[in-house]
């Protein structure tokens, strides 16, 4: 099967936030009902775009595994089908979370990056759970405990945020700028 895309986007090699950063210059470049595909290696891209599109209104149509290439597909909305995007209001900085954990706070973390991100380097007892995960595993989060959600970078976590808000949890705080600029105590798998 062969899929047309109106315009394509280069987005090898880049790691997040930067596919979703070029996609949205990008999606200017198109008219509504248009798709765009974007190829990219990061495998975290794939719940990233989805979560994007979800948010803005645009349409995520689907990946196709081209070797070591992904190759996502999204169409752009009409201008009545978008929704504003909007950040979650309740952050925090990494400083105020260094601080949470070295004042023995009894808050839970939850880091929303890919496993193998997660193993690299985390916070200690983060709780991982990928984004792409996220709406299946809610179950497993208390939705009265105060959490914080960490990414690499403050997008990915931004988008998990609005989801557990959305989804009745009370005190949900994203942290930006993400695990790209943490010096607290980290572990590894």
């Amino acid at each position: 099967m062969s899929i047309t895309a109106n315009k394509v986007l280069d987005a090898k090699g880049l790691a997040c936030p930067m596919p979703i950063v070029k996609t949205k210059k990008m999606m200017n470049e198109i008219e509504p009902g248009q798709v765009m595909e974007i190829q990219a290696t990061d495998k975290g891209s794939t719940a990233d775009l989805k979560a994007w599109s979800e948010s803005t209104g645009n349409q995520y149509l689907g990946t196709i595994e081209d070797g070591d290439v992904l190759k996502h597909y999204v169409r752009k909305a009409s201008a009545s089908e978008e929704s504003n995007e909007t950040s979650h209001p309740n952050i925090a900085s990494l400083d105020d979370l260094l601080k949470k954990i070295e004042g023995d706070e009894q808050i839970k973390i939850l880091d929303v990056r890919e496993s193998a991100e997660y193993a690299f380097g985390h916070i200690p007892n983060a709780v991982s759970i990928p984004l792409g995960e996220l709406e299946e595993r809610f179950s497993e989060l208390n939705p009265e405990e105060e959490l914080h959600v960490i990414c690499r970078s403050g997008s990915r976590s931004d988008l998990a945020a609005k989801k557990l808000t959305e989804k009745g949890f009370k005190n949900v705080v994203n942290v930006v700028p993400g695990m790209k600029d943490w010096t607290g105590p980290t572990q590894k798998l």
